[in-house]
């Protein structure tokens, strides 16, 4: 089994050896209260106070209040408090505070919510003005100097943590010059990639987190400008001088700080230069693989960690299923929104065109990725290329698509929760679509070119499109018959030369309606394939639908997978991931002394194979894809049709992998 290469580093990163070792050593040998007046206490404050100068000679505080804290979020909202409150007296006090609060249009999303949060609980309720990008993603700074004077606060950051767009940190505060508003740079992404100096300018507060570069989770730290207002977020026991009350977290000072010392050291971590190269190796292998590839942000304007990229025709999720599959870690984006399937907010206020925004995967690594890792992640690159070619996932060039054999002939295309199909007679190398939808039009031009498929008939089961006395549609040696339904839908009945209809194997349906299906329509166990199917069954049929058999548990934990298997050996193992991912990455599962190969049966190419499933009863089915989602849909279904033994992983692949390193370990 392959081992991952961790790619999405502005999300988080490992920690660091020497940082975990000091952590653990401060929890069991070093673990007194820095509040404490006795010998345990004053270790821990002796280590404290050596980390925080640590800190100070490394982002250049000077003489500026530096805290720690649990991280960047809580140093936005100490830093916003301070600032909204200090407006909040002024104002009281009878002066001009000014009418905007200014915020980048690229921000973190802790940003702009932290400010509309606090300047609604404080009650200021000045208008929050978006501060534009342009196209090279960095800010306007003629927008700024037209705010500047009558700002109160302006929020931007040291390098966006999408794109790795660094700001023009200098242009701005030369747009500030005589401004009296409050400025705070979200610095999260600069530490360990940019030289800082903060005393050196007039950023007034700056918020770190330590899981960006290696540190753990939970520690970061927040600089105040002197001479800056401040005021506390957290008050109750006086730690940190006053200025953020909680007992310190002092295994995780005790890690920041070797992450520090090393920065410091500068022996450490890859210089600049260094890191550039990477950069280089990785998007020339990305050109390579990707043709008409497209980098959202300059490469002399950003990060030499972060490369942000898209690909015409194939879709943020299908490429980060592909290089999930190949063992490569990438992010569509910022990890706090990664679950909103939405296109990237930073590329839009970028006005980049709508596809860019839509298909885009970041790439980011930190300054520990070593030659070797980035020469590996490479060579995975390239062959992601080759599976996206053999897959015709690109539109075709002049060499020709090399042909993958089809399988299976019933295909389901979904878009929005309604399915499109492809029927295709294999050997005749024709086929028919039913329903086709604008959004799976692209991905159904992919498997027809990769087939080699001639397109006979396009059909509708909506009475409207499909007219009023739609006619049987032959292809090879299949037949497609029209019968009526319910008033407003045609059901389609396949059938081979010589079948009735009550033999066919599949019918297409607008909508599952079994009380609306006359008898003799279709068999008792044709699987019915719906168009808009909200309650995501896949298939049924009349049996299974007048049987309404509930859904029992159908999912094996991690832990029973293989003691499953052993105890049956003729189950069937598929992975049920689509065909660009499976290409991408093999998965074998190790059954005792021998490895057990999966079937390839993908989600989408399930209804071709549920009639020689359920013609086995007696053997268990066990499915899996890379998360545990498609192949609980798939075992449900089975299970909802009758097969008493289908099984879906629980937690995917991830899971399953930690079964099989135990089993080989043990």
């Amino acid at each position: 089994m392959t081992t991952e290469i961790y790619l999405d580093g502005n999300a988080t990163t490992a920690v660091l050896p020497a940082a975990a070792n000091a952590a653990l050593e401060t929890m069991c040998s070093r673990f007194g209260n820095p509040s404490s007046s006795h010998g345990a206490g004053l270790q821990a404050r002796a280590l404290l106070e050596t980390v925080r100068a640590c800190a100070r000679r490394v982002i250049g505080a000077g003489h500026g209040r530096l805290m720690f804290n649990s991280g960047a979020t809580e140093g936005i909202q100490t830093a916003m408090l301070s600032a909204l409150v200090a407006l909040r007296d002024r104002r009281a006090a009878g002066e001009a505070i000014g009418r905007w609060l200014v915020v980048g249009a690229t921000e973190h999303k802790a940003v702009p919510e932290s400010l509309a949060h606090w300047n609604r609980v404080l009650g200021l309720d000045l208008d929050i003005v978006v501060l534009e990008v342009g196209q090279d993603g960095r800010h306007d700074l003629a927008q700024l100097r037209r705010l500047a004077p009558d700002a109160g606060l302006v929020c931007t950051m040291a390098a966006n943590n999408e794109t790795g767009v660094t700001s023009n940190l200098a242009g701005i505060e030369a747009a500030l010059t005589d401004s009296a508003a409050y400025w705070l740079v979200d610095c999260v992404q600069a530490l360990g990639k940019l030289g800082l100096d903060l005393q050196r300018t007039r950023i007034d507060y700056a918020p770190f987190s330590g899981h960006k570069l290696y540190a753990p989770k939970g520690i970061g730290m927040l600089y105040v400008r002197p001479g800056a207002p401040f005021t506390p977020l957290m008050v109750g026991g006086g730690q940190e001088s006053g200025q953020r009350s909680g007992t310190e977290n002092m295994s995780g000072i005790a890690a920041l700080g070797e992450v520090l010392a090393a920065l410091e050291s500068g022996a450490v971590f890859s210089s600049q230069q260094q890191l550039e190269a990477l950069r280089g190796q990785l998007v020339t292998s990305l050109s390579a693989a990707f043709p008409g590839i497209v980098f959202n942000a300059p490469s002399a304007l950003a990060l030499p960690t972060t490369i942000n990229f898209s690909v015409p025709w194939l879709s943020s999720r299908e490429l980060l299923d592909l290089f999930d599959a190949a063992e490569l870690s990438v992010s569509t984006g910022s990890a706090c929104s990664a679950a909103k399937a939405e296109p990237s907010f930073v590329l839009r206020a970028m006005a980049l065109p709508a596809w860019q925004t839509e298909a885009a995967i970041r790439l980011s690594f930190g300054p520990l990725a070593s030659e070797r890792e980035i020469a590996a992640a490479c060579a995975r690159i390239a062959h992601c290329g080759h599976v996206v070619r053999v897959s015709a996932m690109l539109p075709p060039t002049r060499k020709p698509v090399e042909h993958i054999a089809p399988l299976h002939n019933v295909v389901c295309f979904t878009h929005d929760g309604r399915s499109s199909w492809l029927v295709a007679d294999v050997l005749a190398r024709s086929c028919v679509l039913i329903d086709v939808l604008n959004g799976a039009a692209t991905p159904i031009d992919r498997h027809v070119r990769r087939h080699g498929y001639r397109i006979d008939a396009m059909l509708e089961t909506r009475i409207e499109a499909a007219g009023l006395a739609p006619r049987p549609v032959g292809f090879g040696d299949y037949l497609l018959t029209p019968v009526r339904h319910g008033g407003r839908h045609v059901i389609y009945v396949l059938t081979r030369a010589g079948e009735t209809l009550i033999q066919a194997s599949h019918a297409f349906i607008g909508q599952i309606a079994a009380r609306d299906i006359a008898p003799g329509m279709v068999g008792q166990d044709t699987l019915l394939l719906a168009a808009t199917d909200e309650s995501g069954r896949l298939a049924t049929s009349l049996r299974a639908e007048h049987a309404g058999q509930g859904e029992e548990a159908n999912e094996l934990s991690a832990a029973m997978t293989g003691g499953y298997l052993e105890a049956h050996p003729n189950a069937r193992l598929i992975d049920v991931r689509e065909l660009h991912e499976q290409l991408a990455g093999q998965f074998a599962r190790s059954t005792g002394e021998r490895e057990r190969m999966a079937e390839h049966v993908p989600l989408s190419h399930l209804a071709s194979a549920l009639h020689d499933w359920l013609a086995a009863p007696e053997t268990p089915l066990v499915f899996y894809c890379r998360s545990g989602n498609r192949s609980a849909r798939a075992a449900a279904c089975l299970r909802r049709l009758g097969h008493p033994a289908a099984w879906s992983i629980g937690g995917g692949m991830a899971a399953a992998a930690d079964v099989v390193r135990a089993e080989r370990a043990a």
